[in-house]
């Protein structure tokens, strides 16, 4: 199987000349963040947690594939020994979480590429926090029948016994721990990565440049954690792709970022019951969006922007050009066409 990892992405972008304290302590402090925050190795009676070794081997088994290796570093140890006076050989398997903390602090030699050996790094980075995000967004997509059913059983409790606490808060509880502490983590990694002085910034799975902070904060960031319902899968999707290509200069960024805003559109017509099933075209949504019927979901020049983006960028780019000179975006223009469809989704979202 086949895994979307930050090094491959990356690949043909060089983004680190060294490796010195700051990439080696940043190794160890998203070590610990997995090891101690998300997921402990170890339960209460100091044994190994069975369910949380076997992500770590589907963590480090997706690694060394696209590696293209067998191990990150010895899954196995043997040594000489001595016992009742004769020499004897010990060995063993080492923990998986050992294996991988061993490999993450491995020491950088001269004769290493310094961009692969961080990128590779912070590769496992990204596939630990994406597979935590993955069990958080299960989590949240079983939770409404979870509630319902811890609902039933609590008015069933009141029926026939008088029992001291709802289970329908804990259940609650429970979602909104799990959300809390999260977010919590993500957080903590990107405050982890800019002490590092990494231009990268973690969303929805993803490890991507982050180019001007400000921007970050007021625009990108926001966007990101609005489109992280399951319900808006495809609008984060293509919008990551959009930053991958625009960041290591791959083609038509501009396309998927406007994929993206189309997605948005549909999905708020969908959610409006708004469709009919004859649409053709983003026109038609947009209709449905401008129409008074429906209670004018965005204003008559609000659909002239975004039907001028379409018409302007989006059809010169999803169209084949023929004899014609391939269309090609300046940065600037790239930058700007991202923002404005950014933007546009952020005010949908929050308009339903």
């Amino acid at each position: 199987m086949l895994t979307d990892v930050f090094f491959r992405r990356y690949e043909n972008r060089p983004m680190f000349k060294s490796v010195g304290q700051k990439e080696s302590a940043l190794f160890v402090q998203a070590y610990r963040i997995v090891d101690e925050q998300i997921w402990k190795y170890y339960g209460y009676d100091d044994k190994v947690d069975e369910s949380v070794k076997t992500i770590w081997t589907v963590i480090h088994d997706r690694l060394t594939m696209e590696i293209g290796i067998k191990e990150l570093s010895p899954k196995s140890y043997s040594y000489q020994t001595e016992w009742m006076g004769k020499p004897s050989t010990a060995s063993g398997w080492n923990n998986m979480n050992f294996v991988v903390e061993q490999w993450l602090n491995y020491k950088f030699t001269d004769d290493l590429d310094p961009d692969m050996f961080v990128k590779r790094r912070l590769s496992f980075v990204e596939l630990a926090f994406r597979t935590r995000e993955e069990q958080v967004a299960q989590a949240n997509a079983e939770f409404p029948a979870q509630l319902v059913q811890a609902e039933f059983q609590d008015k069933l409790r009141q029926k026939h016994m008088a029992v001291p606490g709802a289970r329908s808060n804990s259940v609650r509880a429970i979602d909104e721990s799990m959300n809390r502490k999260f977010a919590a983590n993500v957080h903590e990694l990107n405050e982890r990565l800019k002490q590092a002085d990494m231009p990268l910034h973690y969303h929805n799975g993803y490890l991507q440049i982050a180019r001007d902070e400000q921007l970050q904060e007021q625009v990108e960031q926001p966007f990101w954690l609005l489109v992280k319902d399951a319900r808006w899968k495809n609008v984060s999707i293509d919008m990551a792709e959009a930053i991958d290509r625009r960041d290591t200069g791959g083609r038509d960024p501009s396309f998927y970022a406007a994929k993206a805003l189309e997605s948005t559109i549909k999905i708020v017509c969908e959610l409006k019951k708004w469709t009919t099933g004859a649409e053709k075209g983003v026109s038609d949504f947009l209709n449905h969006l401008e129409s008074k019927g429906n209670g004018a979901f965005i204003e008559g020049w609000e659909r002239q922007s975004i039907q001028r983006f379409y018409s302007d960028v989006r059809n010169d780019l999803g169209h084949g050009p023929g004899s014609k000179d391939m269309p090609n975006f300046t940065v600037q223009q790239i930058d700007q066409t991202i923002e404005f469809c950014m933007s546009w989704i952020k005010s949908l979202i929050k308009r339903l």
